[in-house]
């Protein structure tokens, strides 16, 4: 039983693809009779012909390596496309750390923790690279004898 003119119509109706067009099993038979667009009409409100559902692309997986990504995984060798510069530049990293060097010293000095007299030279240390970071210049001024207040050290 040949229904390829039946479907044809029956997508133009539903405005659809030929292959989205789903027949009702059971009534092949009639269909396959239908001659007119008034036939087939008929038949899609009785529900014996419908359009399936339009397929999309899953976005679980996505979704998964998405997730991944943002716990740190998925970061290996294998994915990288530039240079350990190109992806974490020199310079952001010095600017990141010189920075909140910076900013704790203004705070001892503000505070009255260090004179600015000493602010001064652990400044330029800090602009040097003595430091590696935050704790680091921390650990070398108690052991300069700077008392912190708060109990830091």
């Amino acid at each position: 039983m040949q229904i390829t003119n039946q479907k044809r119509l029956a997508a133009r109706l539903l405005k659809c693809g030929v292959n989205r067009v789903w027949v009702n099993p059971d009534y092949v038979d009639q269909i396959a009779s239908a001659v007119q667009t008034d036939d087939i009409r008929e038949f899609i409100d009785e529900g014996w012909i419908r359009a399936k559902p339009i397929k999309g692309t899953s976005r679980a997986r996505a979704r998964m390596r998405l997730e991944q990504k943002r716990k740190g995984r998925r970061k290996g060798q294998g994915k990288r496309a530039g240079s350990a510069n190109a992806r974490n530049p020199r310079k952001n990293r010095w600017m990141r750390t010189i920075r909140s060097q910076r900013r704790v010293l203004k705070d001892l000095r503000e505070d009255e923790t260090i004179e600015p007299s000493q602010y001064r030279r652990y400044y330029l240390k800090a602009k040097g690279g003595s430091y590696r970071s935050i704790a680091h210049m921390r650990s070398q001024m108690s052991i300069e004898g700077i008392q912190f207040q708060g109990g830091d050290e």
